[in-house]
């Protein structure tokens, strides 16, 4: 039987989404501005994406602005979502994360999956159905050069290496520096799709579950399910408190005014965007309820009746509610963000999310307001 969720928290992802009209640089900003903003509205985590060939999608190295946000912020955890291990050597990830996780104090969370861009594909040289493949390989080796000192040697699919003939104990020379968290920050894996096998994976060793934005409420409860299986399967317990769920969501002072605004701005653009992008490749099933749904009526009308919420704080209760119903208790709702197109209307948007509807959430949910637990037991 699963654990039960005793309270809600609740993080920020980006991807991040900026309109190519916007420098480089002033994005960046933005997104540091936002990052130091959760913190002070009581976001426990904060993730970013990591995109190589993007001019929407703008962070090619998560860790890199991880690094830069340390210094500006002191409690909330931050991790690159996901770690696209299939462009990158195992080795290399495994020292430069331990060496982030250090410079956090221990603020590093992890989410490890591959990379799904067709140009970052084709740059890097890599085949997309050597993605999952490659992304568990990757982990072991990673888990692996974390857990003991040299030699060390990988003989794989993906990756052959070894470091022996040069460690030099005297001179300490050919160690892997481990992670600050023992034996490692957290992990997570991603979720896209109805019987996920990184939902299987993340179930049998422990991984957090990461249910992505662009799916739907039956997609999310499948995930899991599928998740909670594989748990079961190795005599593992699975914890809803360890679900992630990431939503888009805005909220304004009344459902009109949030509708109009999530159908028209960054958050609207987005999700026209991604399906754009589906249509040259892989089409919209990742939008879809019922898979025998055509195309053509997967479009904006119908998201903002299942991935977006837009409305007043009641309306977002509301359908959050039922989103809850339908996929059971999660641990932490994780609130999208969009390119800033109107700065006053986003921070709007987070004002109510924290202060009005993460505590009226966690009432209607767990029968307690966030921080009301600790607030009883500082009295």
């Amino acid at each position: 039987m699963a654990q039960s969720v005793q309270q809600i928290d609740y993080g920020m992802f980006i991807m991040p989404f900026h309109t190519p009209e916007k420098s480089l640089s002033q994005g960046y900003d933005e997104d540091l501005e936002l990052i130091i903003l959760a913190e002070e509205l009581g976001f426990s985590e904060f993730w970013i994406g990591e995109h190589h060939t993007m001019k929407y999608e703008t962070i090619v190295m998560p860790e890199i602005f991880i690094a830069r946000a340390l210094g500006e912020t002191s409690q909330i955890r931050m991790g690159p979502a996901p770690l696209c291990l299939n462009q990158h050597h195992p080795a290399m990830v495994a020292g430069r994360l331990a060496m982030l996780d250090h410079l956090s104090k221990g603020r590093l969370n992890l989410c490890m999956g591959n990379g799904s861009v067709t140009a970052d594909h084709e740059l890097f040289g890599i085949d997309p159905k050597d993605g999952g493949r490659m992304a568990l390989e990757a982990i072991d080796v990673i888990l692996d050069l974390w857990s003991h000192g040299p030699p060390y040697e990988h003989n794989g699919e993906f990756w052959q290496f070894k470091l022996e003939d040069t460690v030099d104990a005297e001179s300490l020379i050919g160690y892997i520096h481990p992670p600050f968290q023992k034996p490692h920050p957290p992990i997570a894996m991603p979720g896209t799709s109805r019987n996920s096998y990184s939902m299987t994976v993340a179930g049998q060793r422990g991984f957090q579950p990461f249910a992505h934005c662009l799916v739907t409420g039956n997609v999310v409860a499948d995930q899991w399910n599928t998740y909670a299986a594989g748990a079961n399967g190795v005599g593992r317990t699975p914890s809803r408190t360890e679900f992630k769920v990431a939503r888009s969501i805005l909220l304004a002072d009344t459902t009109k005014e949030a509708v109009e605004l999530a159908r028209t701005n960054s958050l609207g653009r987005n999700y026209e965007y991604i399906g754009g992008l589906f249509d040259k490749g892989l089409g919209r099933q990742i939008y879809k309820r019922d898979l025998d749904m055509p195309d053509s009526e997967c479009n904006l009308d119908f998201l903002m009746t299942e991935q977006i919420i837009a409305g007043d704080v009641d309306e977002v209760l509301r359908r959050l509610l039922i989103l809850v119903e339908e996929t059971g208790e999660f641990g932490t709702l994780i609130l999208m963000s969009y390119d800033w197109d109107d700065r006053d209307v986003w921070i709007r948007s987070m004002e109510l999310f924290a202060k009005e509807l993460m505590p009226a959430l966690n009432k209607a949910v767990c029968g307690s307001v966030v921080g009301e637990s600790a607030s009883l037991g500082s009295v």
